[in-house]
């Protein structure tokens, strides 16, 4: 079975912005909600947004964050576990 984009579905999505780490809860088809992490925005010398990239390596500054956002993250994740029975 090939992939299909239009299957793809982001349901939530929480960015740091000091940092610029985006996690998101995502569903594929009628599949399971799951977590993602990355990717990574950054911002330009000149202050503007831009690109993203791969989330790489956690800095503590990232990983303070997650367990700051993890705890919403799981109730989200839960309501669509809940959702679906």
């Amino acid at each position: 079975m090939a992939y299909d984009a239009s299957k793809d579905q982001v349901l939530d999505t929480w960015e740091n912005d000091e940092t610029g780490l985006q996690i998101s809860i995502n569903r594929y088809g009628e599949g399971e909600p799951k977590l993602q992490v990355g990717p990574r925005t950054y911002i330009k010398k000149d202050g503007t947004k831009g690109g993203a990239k791969k989330a790489g390596r956690l800095s503590i500054a990232d990983v303070l964050w997650l367990e700051e956002t993890i705890v919403e993250v799981r109730e989200k994740m839960n309501e669509y576990f809940l959702g679906e029975s």
